[in-house]
């Protein structure tokens, strides 16, 4: 009879130690939430700077475009015909960017990102290869004017 009365006891130290275990899962779970929101909030806000800053930088294309024609037909005017060529197809390349970016929402500029990496690989590999190389002398050159300052800063 000892043995029947011991299983039918509850066990007060396991039930509480289930009910931390809920507790603890309820709390990361609000946490994971929040964290949720607060990166679905922050992806809002870089999507709207995003959209912002390419519609102005679309508009500072457009006004250079609007520049490069007035080149061309000034270079006309003075009989220099293969140059006005050259910058009214400049000023036409410039007004399609100008209006790509004031059109395009970041949606739309990271899927066409994408499907050029698709289509030209190799492109995007130089590319990447390019920029590294770039941020690398820009470190260097920073690292050693920082260095050269340090020292100059040291007393002997």
């Amino acid at each position: 009879m000892v043995g029947a009365s011991q299983s039918t006891t509850p066990r007060t130290g396991g039930g509480a130690a289930q009910g931390a275990k809920d507790e603890a899962r309820q709390a990361a779970g609000q946490a994971q939430e929040k964290v949720q929101e607060a990166a679905g909030q922050a992806r809002g806000r870089l999507r709207e700077q995003l959209d912002k800053r390419t519609s102005e930088a679309g508009e500072r294309v457009t006004g250079m475009a609007g520049d490069a024609r007035s080149v061309s037909e000034e270079l006309r005017r003075q009989g220099k015909e293969a140059p006005a060529k050259l910058a009214d197809q400049a000023a036409e390349r410039a007004e399609r960017l100008g209006s790509y970016l004031s059109e395009s929402d970041a949606d739309r500029m990271l899927g066409d990102v994408e499907s050029f990496g698709r289509r030209q690989p190799m492109a995007v590999m130089l590319g990447g290869l390019a920029v590294g190389f770039a941020a690398s002398r820009f470190l260097k050159a920073s690292s050693s004017r920082r260095y050269r300052s340090e020292a100059r800063e040291r007393p002997l």
